[in-house]
């Protein structure tokens, strides 16, 4: 029996999403063993098993894999989602700004730092990949990471000074590295039954979804958002 999935990204994300030659498409298909069927024109994607499909989760794994892409990451970061370890968490800024174009603007600015020290000093902090696009900012890391991450970006976008985030992205890297060394020496627990909760809902995801709705998207393309992080797309 064929599952299929679907999902819609922005259309200036479709090329990446595809790559040079079908080159990314290609490697999703391979490493999910799914079927990759794209509208270039809508950006409109389905994902169906194949006879070679193997793992009950594949076709979600390809779907995040892809709305990491769709969300602005390099592909090469984006298929990292092949890893059990790791998650993705989509924040959508509207939540907390509202639909003020000058206020999400601002806080996207927070958000990065001054040429981008801010992302850098959390990306550095907490080993957890970061993307700022349109509306939204992604993450991509262990769950554990990714929980403060999502912690600090609240903080930012709550009004707190870059020295409070910092203070405490710096607490969250001591915590990660006692954790670290705790389990050198004692072993790691068994959380793989936890690893993947995010692929068995949309709950996280809703508003974030809501950017790939056709009114939603057509809104994206018609506001002229300054994007702060354009992604180098493979040759």
């Amino acid at each position: 029996m064929v599952n299929t999935e679907y999902l819609k990204i922005p259309k200036d994300r479709v090329g990446v999403t595809i790559g040079k030659n079908g080159k990314i498409k290609h490697q999703l298909e391979i490493i999910t063993k799914t079927e990759l069927k794209i509208d270039s024109e809508t950006g409109n994607i389905s994902i169906s098993s194949t006879e070679e499909t193997d793992d009950p989760l594949a076709i979600w794994k390809a779907r995040y894999m892809i709305k990491a892409i769709g969300r602005g990451f390099n592909p090469e970061i984006a298929l990292r989602l092949q890893d059990d370890d790791l998650i993705l968490e989509i924040i959508n800024l509207q939540d907390y700004v509202g639909k003020s174009k000058k206020a999400l603007v601002r806080q996207k600015g927070r958000i990065i730092g001054k040429n981008g020290r801010t992302r850098q000093i959390m990306h550095d902090m907490l080993d957890v990949e970061i993307s700022i696009y349109g509306k939204t900012v992604s993450l991509i890391g262990k769950i554990e990471n990714i929980q403060m991450a999502r912690e600090a970006i609240e903080m930012i976008l709550d009004g707190s000074r870059q020295k409070t985030v910092y203070a405490y992205l710096e607490k969250m890297h001591d915590k990660l590295k006692r954790k670290e060394f705790d389990e050198m020496v004692n072993g790691a627990p068994d959380e793989r039954e936890f690893l993947r909760e995010d692929l068995d809902t949309d709950e996280d995801f809703t508003d974030a979804e809501e950017e790939y709705n056709q009114a939603a998207l057509d809104d994206e393309e018609s506001e002229d958002d300054e994007v702060f992080e354009e992604v180098p797309k493979l040759e």
